[in-house]
């Protein structure tokens, strides 16, 4: 797999303020799909940049899934850790 590139902060702020309010509880719309992806996904590769490692998976059906962590490296299954 390619590397991805880094995500960019001033993207990732934009795709967060779209769902902000929905999460705050502020607001009852549910966000577009698209934005909400769009935050979720961002979101995740942020946490894999910020934490790298293959240990922790972390999903977020059906947007995402990244590695984290350093650690054993995780795999189907019952891991060792």
């Amino acid at each position: 797999m390619a590397p991805r590139r880094p995500v960019d902060p001033a993207e990732l702020r934009t795709a967060l303020e779209r769902v902000g309010p929905w999460v705050a509880g502020e607001r009852d719309e549910k966000p577009p799909r698209p934005d909400l992806a769009a935050a979720v996904r961002l979101s995740a590769r942020t946490l894999e940049q910020l934490a790298p490692g293959s240990s922790v998976e972390v999903r977020v059906p059906p947007f995402v899934a990244v590695q984290c962590i350093e650690g054993p490296r995780h795999t189907r299954g019952t891991p060792p850790n």
